[in-house]
């Protein structure tokens, strides 16, 4: 990565209060407060620094938060109200203004004097404008409350895992709401919301690029994303119940092993909720991250819900395995293989100032080798499957009202039907032995046993849900809550290509060059490519997901129904005619 310098001091944002002991060349600082650096290499864990009063002396690195180039560019940004700064490279590298016609990514920059206005001819579903620059900027600005707050935190700062929504543990409609995320999707939907023009920016990052290869499926060639030679997947196991500030406090702790290290590691359901936000900041906009099982009020310390959040957050952690992109990232290497505390709070303070975030992250998309689209033969195509997720995500729905509905037979009516009807033959055999005629015991214990087999079939219907059931709907919720992260990824997608198509309006009003307009084309096909990857991925997934579980469904069902067959036979060979 080459160095990038600006005209602004160091600057740092200051996280807790600082008092400053006497005669000790401390300098107190507040909460909030924005400081500036004059000397990071004092050592010791102190750096050297000016307050907004001018009193220069040492303060705790950890009190502070040293803020980027980019993050200067906020603050200065939300006090003057100026659109664009720029940023100059290193000796050797080019100038990123909107002049750079090399970048593809280069030419989208508002512009403080209106030659590239905040307006847009069309405003699809995901994009608005108006946004300030900050916000447009820092697409992840729903704040998380549980991320690292510094030293001392981790066993000050209350257990949220309770503070939200209770979960009732069903499957149509308490896991998620119409849009497949009705607790967590809310807050991305909005960060969503962002002025293209403020996000296609004129910024030039160097870094490790996720590359797209071209790939033939079908006869027809696709974008697919760059997988890795080995699958990663980890497994999340052993619950264990933790206390702290002296037992007033407790939570649960899960065990996550990778396959690459096959080295457990702690966790709690607010470090995955952490990890979930991390991955909705810096990915959500080209690659749908489902949300994580609900928090519970609760009942949270309960064997069997600590049983199923377990397992959904196995599957939650298996699907993110899946994904090349997600799981080569560096936050999600940092939560399954951390070496202590020191490098899990480190690596933490490093993911949360990262800022490649949002729509950044198509700036370290490269398609290799790959040339431009077709951006109508784009659009159609992510109509078409616009269409069908939502299609799909009806479909899924309604298996889950249906399944639910089931379940609920199997566990109540259904299973005390077949229990009348062996109370029912139990209860003729009684009238029968009554009648003191020797010949007829064969007949009534035949009659009482096949009541007992009636019985023991309202038992496996009851608990058969668990078996076959249980597997469909947990895949189905699953899909529900990722169908419902697909909007967000398409509107984005929608609002570049409608940009595009203003290209030759702006071309012709003087807003933009026509290498600018080329250069918009290759960005919007660069978002495109990797749109066309994730549909790909998504499909692949889909299809080996439901071909496993149905299989699991049929062979469970199979087993069962042979069970109670061969309970009747047993029941049917009881009786014998003269």
């Amino acid at each position: 990565m080459r160095k990038v310098t600006t005209r602004l001091a160091t600057s740092a944002q200051v996280l807790y209060d600082f008092t400053a002991e006497p005669g000790n060349n401390e300098l107190s600082v507040r909460e909030g407060e924005t400081i500036t650096i004059t000397n990071q290499n004092v050592g010791g864990g102190w750096i050297e620094a000016k307050n907004s009063r001018g009193e220069v002396g040492l303060v705790p690195e950890d009190y502070i938060e040293v803020c980027s180039g980019y993050q200067k560019w906020l603050l200065l940004a939300q006090k003057t109200g100026v659109m664009m700064l720029k940023i100059q490279l290193s000796p050797g590298a080019s100038q990123a203004s909107t002049s750079n016609g090399n970048d593809p990514w280069a030419v989208f920059d508002s512009n403080a004097s209106g030659g590239f206005s905040n307006n847009w001819a069309a405003q699809p579903e995901g994009t608005e404008t108006g946004e300030t620059s900050s916000s447009a900027w820092h697409s992840g600005g729903h704040g998380h409350p549980q991320a690292y707050q510094g030293p001392g935190a981790e066993d000050d700062e209350w257990d949220e895992e309770w503070d939200d929504v209770k979960s009732s543990g069903g499957y149509a409609e308490s896991e998620a709401g119409e849009g497949g995320a009705i607790h967590r999707g809310g807050a991305h939907g909005s960060s969503m919301k962002i002025a293209l023009n403020k996000v296609l920016i004129a910024i030039s990052f160097y870094m490790m690029r996720v590359r797209i290869y071209t790939v033939f499926q079908g006869g027809e060639a696709g974008p697919v994303w760059a997988y890795p030679d080995y699958q990663l997947d980890c497994v999340v196991a052993d619950p264990k119940k933790g206390t702290k500030m002296y037992g007033l406090k407790s939570y649960i702790e899960y065990q996550v092993t990778p396959t690459t290290t096959n080295k457990p590691v702690n966790h709690r359901y607010k470090h995955f909720d952490w990890l979930y936000e991390r991955l909705l900041d810096k990915y959500g906009s080209a690659i749908p991250i489902p949300c994580l099982p609900d928090k519970q009020v609760t009942g949270r310390f309960e064997e069997e819900f600590i049983k199923m959040r377990m397992e959904r957050l196995q599957g939650w952690m298996s699907r993110m395995c899946r994904h090349p992109v997600v799981s080569s990232s560096e936050v999600f290497q940092l939560f399954l293989s951390y070496k202590d505390e020191k490098d899990w709070k480190m690596g933490k303070r490093k993911a949360e100032k990262d800022e490649t975030v949002g729509v950044m992250i198509f700036s370290t998309i490269e398609p290799e080798g790959l040339p431009d689209l077709d951006l109508i033969e784009v659009e159609q195509k992510c109509e078409q499957f616009n269409r069908f997720t939502r299609a799909m995500d009806d479909g899924v729905k309604d298996l889950l009202t249906v399944g639910n509905e089931h379940w609920k037979r199997c566990t109540g009516p259904l299973p005390k039907e077949y229990q009348r009807i062996g109370k029912a033959f139990q209860n003729l055999s009684s009238v029968f032995n009554s009648s003191g005629y020797e010949g007829e015991a064969t007949l009534t214990d035949a009659l009482t046993a096949a009541g007992k087999t009636y019985e023991d079939i309202a038992q496996m219907v009851a608990e058969q849900p668990k078996k076959d059931l249980h597997f469909l709907m947990e895949t189905n919720n699953e899909y529900k809550g990722l169908l419902g992260c697909f909007p967000d990824t398409i509107g984005v997608h929608k609002a570049a290509i409608e940009k595009v198509k203003e290209a030759d309006k702006l071309v012709a009003t003087g807003k933009i060059t026509t290498s600018e307009k080329i250069t918009m084309s290759k960005r919007a096909s660069t978002m495109s490519y990797a749109l066309q990857a994730e549909m790909i991925h998504f499909h692949t997934n889909r299809i080996y997901d439901y071909n496993r579980v149905m299989q699991q469904y049929l062979e469970q069902q199979v087993k069962f129904y042979e069970m109670i067959a061969e309970k009747l036979r047993h029941a049917h060979s009881q009786f014998t005619t003269m």
